[in-house]
C-alpha cells in the first residue's frame, strides 16, 4: 500500500505536517492477542488496518508469503473472501494492536 503524504496545516498554530488524505472509518478498536494465540486459516471480516503496538505477530497469506509485525508496523488486511490468512503470536508475550475497520 502506498500513501501520498502532502504538507498540510493539520493543527494550527503548529507547523504543517505531512498528511495523507483522510479515509472513512466506521470502527476503531484495540485488540490483545494472548501469548500462544494461533489463528488458523480465516478471511478478515472486513477491510481493516492493524497498527501493532507491542509484541510480535507472524502472518501468512494464501500464496505462502510470511511477514512478522512488531511495534511500529502496520498491515492492511483485504482478504475478505476465500482461504484468507493465518496468524500467530511469536515469542512468549502477548501482542497489542489498534485496528481500524475501513468503509466498504
Amino acid at each position: 500500500m502506498e500513501v501520498e503524504l502532502t504538507p498540510r496545516d493539520f493543527a494550527p498554530p503548529a507547523p504543517p505536517l505531512h498528511l495523507s488524505p483522510m479515509t472513512p472509518a466506521p470502527g476503531v478498536a484495540c485488540v490483545r492477542f494472548p501469548a500462544g494465540w494461533d489463528g488458523d486459516w480465516h478471511p478478515t471480516p472486513r477491510r481493516q488496518l492493524f497498527f501493532f503496538l507491542a509484541g510480535e505477530l507472524e502472518g501468512e497469506t494464501s500464496d505462502g508469503e510470511r511477514r512478522r509485525y512488531g511495534p511500529g508496523s502496520a498491515a492492511l488486511l483485504e482478504d475478505t473472501t476465500g482461504k484468507g490468512h493465518r496468524s500467530r503470536v511469536v515469542g512468549d508475550g502477548e501482542v497489542l494492536a489498534a485496528v481500524v475497520q475501513l468503509a466498504d
